[in-house]
């Protein structure tokens, strides 16, 4: 009898993981493509509206500063409602972006494209925490499975906004408005299992404890080297269609290959993580991943035909993804429990966020100025220079 109700009492555990992995990867479906979505048709929309290249950068850099803003707040809301009505939440606000950024309504697009930033902000926070709590003991495969759906998710929405808007007829506001559908399920399906499952809040921390983390130095390496991580993807993902076709690409190939580039990502964040967990020091995996990068870089600078953008934008997928993966794992891997995770997940967010929210701007505004792109990509390698810096202090096997 004690045997059968033991076993009765595993599988109904097991039965709870499969849904909660489920949940998992469903939030983690919608974390990248209201973003990535935007990049290839960024010119259509610049067009009609009549933006300047800075002006239509708004749209990346807005949801990173409600990222910088919202990953702090995000682990205290987590505290008082816990880690998955919080996440409820972050779907339900995302969902009402994606709407609203749709609308003809010039002042309904900025809104909606802050409010996405704010929902992918909560989910981008509480992940981490979620996984360190439910799946302790699978950090790197967990981080591997759920960063590999954002590529997935990230490579579709990246090669069907250009054919839903122009192939289609349907427009670039269609092409982005699909997006609510996954979001709406996700948020459904969480309550559903809050419905199953009663929540728990994490439990209060004290102030001088929380004082403490956010002196840690090695906290702050984190942190930065999130910021290296998220300036990279971002400024990437929003202008390398338009570099590539700056280098001669059109505009078919080039919104191929921002598709490619998160394609073979894809491969990078289910490796990385697995090579990173069972290694003492990440520093030379860091390392190594950032000299693919700087060498994708040269590469492209001096080689425009289509095999050497097939081959820079190869080198470039694999380190950006590779490293952010490492960067997301870090937020687990480097503290003791979940509380540190969450906030570790949110302090590291916020400030990378903060720092990423800069780059698409900026790097518009230097196009604007200059007319060329050489500046941006060189921008490019000293932000690797200095993610291999930041390696040298992260990949070190100690506690935040």
């Amino acid at each position: 009898m004690k045997e059968y109700t033991l076993e009765k009492q595993e599988l109904g555990k097991d039965d709870t993981n499969v849904l909660i992995i489920i949940g998992i990867f469903l939030v983690a479906l919608n974390l990248r493509p209201a973003l990535t979505s935007i990049g290839p048709i960024m010119g259509i929309i610049r067009d009609e509206i009549g933006f300047a290249n800075w002006n239509v950068a708004l749209l990346t850099s807005l949801p990173l500063v409600a990222f910088a803003v919202m990953s702090i707040i995000s682990s205290y809301l987590a505290q008082k409602y816990s880690n998955e009505k919080t996440l409820i939440f972050g779907l339900i606000i995302l969902s009402m972006g994606i709407i609203f950024r749709s609308s003809t309504m010039i002042i309904l697009l900025f809104l909606g494209t802050l409010l996405i930033g704010i929902g992918i902000a909560v989910c981008n926070v509480l992940l981490p925490g979620i996984i360190k709590d439910k799946f302790p003991d699978k950090l790197s495969i967990m981080t591997g499975l759920y960063s590999s759906i954002m590529g997935i998710s990230a490579t579709v929405a990246s090669a069907i906004s250009v054919p839903i808007a122009k192939n289609m007829g349907l427009g670039w506001r269609n092409a982005l408005l699909i997006w609510v559908v996954p979001a709406i399920l996700a948020s459904f399906y969480w309550l559903v299992i809050i419905r199953r499952k009663p929540t728990h809040r994490i439990q209060e921390r004290s102030i001088e404890k929380t004082k403490k983390f956010l002196r840690s130095p090695f906290a702050w390496f984190i942190a930065f080297f999130m910021g290296c991580h998220s300036l990279l993807f971002y400024i990437t993902i929003s202008w390398f269609p338009e570099i590539l076709i700056h280098f001669g690409a059109n505009k078919t190939i080039a919104g191929f290959l921002l598709s490619y580039l998160q394609l073979v990502g894809i491969a990078s964040s289910l490796l990385i993580p697995l090579i990173a967990g069972k290694l003492k020091s990440q520093v030379g995996l860091v390392i190594s991943l950032n000299i693919l990068l700087i060498i994708g870089v040269i590469y492209l600078l001096l080689y425009h035909n289509d095999i050497s953008f097939i081959i820079s934008t190869t080198l470039i997928g694999v380190s950006l993804s590779g490293n952010f993966t490492i960067a997301l794992l870090l937020l687990s891997i480097r503290t003791k429990n979940t509380k540190q995770a969450t906030l570790l997940s949110g302090m590291a967010q916020s400030t990378g966020y903060a720092l990423a929210a800069l780059g698409p701007i900026a790097v518009g505004f230097i196009y604007d100025i200059t007319r060329d792109w050489t500046i941006p990509l060189f921008l490019l390698i000293l932000l690797a220079i200095c993610s291999s810096l930041l390696g040298l202090k992260v990949g070190q096997n100690k506690f935040v």
